[in-house]
């Protein structure tokens, strides 16, 4: 049985096509990455996973219960950290725990119990203008792992970052997914990006968004001249727009 299963997604967005008949699966402990044009429909996918809005037609379905339209089952870190500046970072990331109700103390040492974990040992009473770019995204991926850690919705999360942070940030995401095992659906348009993470890749078509080709990355030997044909081959689908 899929982690995740999207079924037959249609949008329609303030008149414009968005989702077409798109279905996807994410099986558990598995890193999925969707790749796509931008504006092609990738955020509001994971909208409509996150329970943020309704499809016009299909289902979300997670360990294979209908969730379609509720929130607060999954984790979704956007584009941005969204951290609160007038919060300390150990503040910012025990703040899912508080809204489930655990008293704020109680909130504050469960989540020290990850700082080391996700490189923020020692920071937890900085605030979030005092780190780089780079510890911010640290600090909203534990909040994120905090919230619900067996499935992650990551929406661009590294694009702001320069590219040397960026490859450490890929390199510290994989160690951490394979300690933890938590399933993550990946969103991102950079190609390299998805090769270096993926289990498998999803590569959507322009708006409205369908899925062009499914990739399986461990079918794929890891050697840099297929990598570079697969590259290509992405690269053609998407130009192919």
């Amino acid at each position: 049985m899929s982690k995740l299963e999207v079924k037959g997604l249609y949008k329609t967005l303030e008149g414009v096509f968005t989702l077409n008949n798109l279905s996807l699966t994410l099986k558990e402990h598995e890193v999925v990455v969707i790749l796509g044009p931008s504006g092609c429909g990738k955020s509001t996918l994971l909208h409509i996973i996150a329970g943020l809005i309704p499809p016009d037609r299909g289902k979300v379905y997670i360990d294979g219960r209908d969730y379609t339209c509720q929130t607060g089952r999954v984790s979704y870190m956007q584009q941005k950290d969204l951290l609160l500046d007038s919060r300390t970072i150990i503040d910012n990331v025990a703040l899912p725990l508080v809204l489930r109700g655990i008293p704020k103390e109680l909130a504050r040492r469960q989540a020290a119990l990850h700082l080391d974990d996700f490189g923020l040992s020692g920071f937890e009473n900085y605030y979030p203008r005092q780190l780089s770019g780079g510890m911010k995204q640290r600090a909203a991926l534990l909040r994120t792992y905090l919230f619900s850690s067996d499935i992650l919705l990551l929406d661009e999360p590294f694009a702001a970052l320069d590219a040397i942070t960026r490859r450490k940030m890929h390199l510290w995401l994989i160690d951490l997914q394979q300690r933890f095992r938590s399933s993550v659906l990946f969103v991102t348009h950079d190609i390299e990006e998805a090769l270096l993470i993926a289990s498998r890749i999803y590569v959507f078509s322009a708006r409205p968004a369908q899925v062009r080709l499914e990739i399986d990355m461990q079918s794929i030997p890891h050697r840099p001249d297929s990598l570079y044909r697969l590259k290509n081959r992405i690269l053609a689908e998407l130009e192919g727009e």
